[in-house]
């Protein structure tokens, strides 16, 4: 039965409980231990499908096909562990079942209440699994003391309280803030959370404290005396260049030690960080730079695009050099000369999104690296905009464009060569869909088979395979009934789905490196594993910086 970690946060959010989940997560995995993450999100949305970039930032996809809050991502590329639908929950996904299972009967008329009802959904939840590892980290997101929060901390309280002792611990993640007019760090707001979080019946055990500035042994004295924790288990947690420095420097700061410590186990295996010095090594001792153009909608918030930032710096790793992204909103390549701004970039990407605004600057972007030999890679919508721009100037479709935009705008405009997906294959069924449907859920998610063309440059890529999985995450396909009008222009189809109908990848016959893939690749890429797609293009990029 394995062992439960609770990461809850105090005083301010984002103040890093994904990451700091994650590095403990690797480093347990250094000392020889099985883990698996999860994330439980107090918010009311069943998941973060339907969520604005903007609002929530990115949405990581498993390959089992759930959307998921952008943390499951920090966790994967952590620990290499792919997540699963049952490692992530909502407050809205908890009163759904709750409320499914109350309309079937299944509570036999009882009043439905939060105690015990939604707090045993959620301790149903947490305890899925959990004969398969060592560890199981369960990141509570928020802070203490929000209303939406309060049925999560009583069912892991509850849930620590069912579980024989010493089976759980608690793991709290606080700010010490810096005040520079009197030249203090300031601890009270570190005691008041734990005031807060013990008031509701949770003790920490560990306390990991997030600082600007080096915490003396004065104030890590006073914090464990006030918040009732060993003096060794008072964490500090300060500003990184890179998050991939976590590990060690959580290492350093002794958190493993502490975690195992407040579970009695002694002596722990030593831990094997080879593999963590190995990342830090490709990282500090980068033998170049390229920059790399990343016109998107989403531009404005970098975590919209969070996978494709790390993907980027994975590849970075596989070739020794630093990559330098630099974000351009796509509506900034469809002014006057727009496409000068895309001038000195070693390469050129064009990730995903949904909605027709900013995609002619998409399609503007694709024609420059094409026409101008610029290392080129489209993901899903980035893809799609490649299909259309190579309709229009390649394969004589002047009006080609995308069923997305028509639906959105409510009258017919393009000829399209990019359609809603209506029927698929997945597994042994076939799922269909209309567009009328419910948006939450409802698109070509999860982990595909795509079979690639022998010789094409895809399959080099991938090391000469013919037979790929990724993960998808979209609604609308670009439509394989111009397959050979556009092979015949110079657009190669060179990954099909199994059954042959749908358009997986595309190339551009002649061209030094354009590829575009409907899938997103990025989103398996870890440090140590980093996606093929992306060490190549950033290889691909650093050829262009040498020709330049």
């Amino acid at each position: 039965m394995a062992r439960y970690i609770f990461i809850t946060g105090g005083v301010v959010s984002s103040l890093g409980k994904g990451l700091a989940s994650a590095a403990l997560g690797a480093l347990l995995q250094a000392r020889g231990f099985t883990v698996r993450l999860r994330k439980l999100d107090p918010y009311l949305n069943v998941d973060p499908g339907t969520m604005s970039p903007f609002e929530h930032g990115e949405v990581f996809v498993t390959d089992d096909g759930a959307e998921t809050d952008l943390d499951l991502g920090h966790y994967e590329r952590f620990t290499g562990v792919s997540a699963r639908r049952t490692d992530s929950i909502s407050a809205g996904r908890v009163y759904s079942n709750v409320l499914e299972k109350e309309r079937r009967g299944e509570y036999l008329g009882k009043t439905i209440q939060v105690i015990p009802h939604v707090t045993n959904e959620i301790k149903d939840f947490i305890a899925v699994g959990d004969t398969e590892v060592d560890f199981m980290l369960c990141e509570i997101g928020g802070t203490v003391g929000d209303i939406e929060g309060l049925p999560f901390f009583e069912a892991i309280r509850q849930f620590a309280q069912d579980r024989p002792r010493g089976q759980c611990i608690f793991m709290h993640l606080t700010l010490l803030p810096w005040l520079a007019a009197s030249g203090e760090l300031k601890t009270k707001p570190t005691q008041h959370s734990v005031k807060e979080l013990r008031s509701i019946g949770l003790q920490p055990d560990v306390l990991v404290c997030r600082s600007e500035q080096p915490i003396p042994d004065r104030e890590r004295a006073k914090i464990a005396l006030f918040c009732n924790v060993r003096p060794d288990a008072v964490i500090p947690a300060y500003d990184l260049k890179s998050i991939y420095e976590a590990p060690m420097a959580y290492h350093r700061a002794g958190l493993d030690r502490a975690v195992l410590d407040a579970f009695q186990i002694s002596p722990a295996p030593r831990p094997d960080l080879s593999r963590w010095e190995d990342v830090m090594d490709r990282l500090t001792n980068a033998e170049g730079e390229v920059r790399i153009a990343i016109v998107g909608k989403y531009t404005q918030l970098e975590d919209a695009y969070k996978s494709i930032s790390e993907a980027l710096t994975h590849g970075g790793m596989a070739n020794r050099v630093r990559v330098r992204p630099e974000w351009i909103a796509a509506e900034d390549i469809e002014a006057p000369d727009g496409t000068h701004r895309l001038d000195g970039y070693h390469g050129i990407l064009v990730p995903g999104g949904f909605g027709e605004r900013g995609t002619e600057g998409m399609i503007s972007a694709a024609k420059y690296a094409r026409e101008k030999g610029v290392p080129y890679l489209g993901i899903c919508l980035g893809m799609q905009m490649a299909v259309v721009e190579a309709a229009r100037n390649l394969a004589g479709i002047p009006d080609a464009g995308s069923e997305e935009f028509d639906h959105e705008a409510g009258v017919s405009r393009f000829t399209p060569v990019v359609y809603h997906l209506k029927e698929w294959v997945q597994g042994n069924h076939r799922v269909e869909r209309k567009p009328g449907d419910d948006k939450g859920g409802t698109m070509r998610l999860g982990a595909y088979t795509a079979i690639l063309k022998p010789g094409s440059r895809v399959s080099q890529v991938y090391g000469g395979a013919t037979e790929i999985e990724d993960r998808h995450r979209h609604r609308y396909e670009v439509d394989a009934a111009y397959r050979q009008q556009l092979e015949d222009a110079g657009l190669v189809f060179s990954g099909m789905s199994p059954d042959g109908r749908l358009p997986e990848v595309v190339e551009a016959a002649g061209h030094p490196w354009f590829i575009g893939v409907q899938s997103h690749p990025e989103l398996k890429s870890k440090p140590f594993a980093p996606a093929p797609l992306f060490a190549d293009f950033v290889r691909a990029a650093k050829e262009q910086e040498r020709m330049v």
